[in-house]
């Protein structure tokens, strides 16, 4: 039975009658951050989620629970800039900390992650996912009244450049200055809401086109971040399902292609520039940060992260396809993955 404190916080969006019996329900998996149900009301089900202050990781990673605000927010400016990019939005509690939206049915909306691990690697949904983060910054970029809705500043600084770059930085002493600049970028550059965590896991594929979940970490911030933390998937997926590499090498360049010749409110080479900066930062944070991906467990493979970006790092690209021909160029090499 879902918790009542949730089922209370229904009754205070307006989904639920006080007095109505319990309903069913099932706890979702998937994430780190947030405690999520499948809630089944008289109307259908509703997924409710709410924040939780420490997350479920390794580390001792805290975060506020406020964030849960927020996230309702970038559903609500994302649909209006992408329509159907986010779930439907069915209500928020703040004494809660918690949201409800539309349940979207796996069998109709396919984790992009799953199909990405299976080797689906299709480069024309990895350009639906580029455009449609484009749509979202060119719909924000220069708009004060989004950047008064998102005084999440430290609320990103605490759920992604301090436990990414930062924590890399203390793995990585001699590697520390040009991850710790990183941070020092990515917190000045202020252009348009970004999602802060377009990952895979956090992508359906729905039957018109991608939705995009999680936005726990949005922000008023860097466009380039989204579009760096998206590509990073793509590299690594090419560790965790050789036989596809082809096709993640190819959906990089068709994500990549996508989004930058919608970059409108920038020069888009000036955002190229800071997105292939930030991607070996997150290419080395999710081997040594405080969130490494689950699915490189080997130390070879985890080498293999750490001796691309750190070269990367010391000498930082201009160009995304650079990044992309160091990955190709370290792959190529016959290097034991077991």
């Amino acid at each position: 039975m879902p918790p009542a404190d949730l089922l209370a916080a229904l009754v205070r969006m307006g989904l639920m009658d006080a007095d109505a019996p319990p309903p069913a329900g099932a706890r979702l998996t998937g994430g780190v951050s947030s405690d999520i149900w499948r809630i089944d009301l008289p109307a259908g089900p509703v997924c409710v989620k709410r924040a939780l202050a420490k997350l479920r990781v390794a580390a001792d990673w805290r975060a506020p629970v406020a964030r849960n605000r927020y996230e309702a927010r970038w559903m609500a400016r994302a649909t209006a800039a992408c329509p159907g990019l986010a779930p439907a939005l069915l209500g928020q509690d703040p004494q809660a900390g918690a949201l409800a939206m539309a349940y979207l049915d796996p069998a109709t909306h396919k984790l992009w992650k799953d199909q990405l691990r299976d080797g689906n690697a299709d480069p024309g949904f990895a350009a639906a996912v580029g455009a449609a983060i484009a749509a979202v910054h060119a719909a924000t970029a220069g708009d004060a009244a989004v950047e008064a809705e998102f005084p999440t500043a430290g609320i990103f600084h605490e759920i992604r450049l301090a436990p990414y770059l930062l924590a890399a930085a203390a793995a990585h002493p001699d590697r520390a200055a040009a991850l710790t600049r990183l941070v020092e970028v990515t917190t000045a550059t202020r252009l348009a809401l970004i999602h802060g965590d377009v990952s895979p896991k956090n992508i359906l594929a729905g039957p018109r086109g991608p939705v995009l979940l999680d936005a726990e970490c949005a922000t008023w911030g860097d466009p380039a971040f989204d579009l760096a933390f998206c590509l990073n998937h793509l590299l690594l997926k090419c560790l965790w399902t050789p036989a596809a590499t082809a096709g993640f090498l190819a959906g990089f360049d068709a994500l990549a292609a996508a989004y930058v010749a919608r970059v409108t409110w920038e020069p888009a080479a000036a955002l190229e520039a800071r997105a292939a900066a930030l991607l070996p930062g997150l290419f080395l944070a999710r081997v040594d940060g405080k969130s490494p991906v689950e699915y490189l467990t080997a130390e070879t493979a985890k080498d293999r992260v750490r001796r691309v970006a750190r070269a990367l790092l010391a000498a930082p690209p201009t160009r995304l396809a650079a990044i992309r021909a160091a990955w190709a160029a370290e792959l190529a090499t016959t290097r034991d993955l077991a």
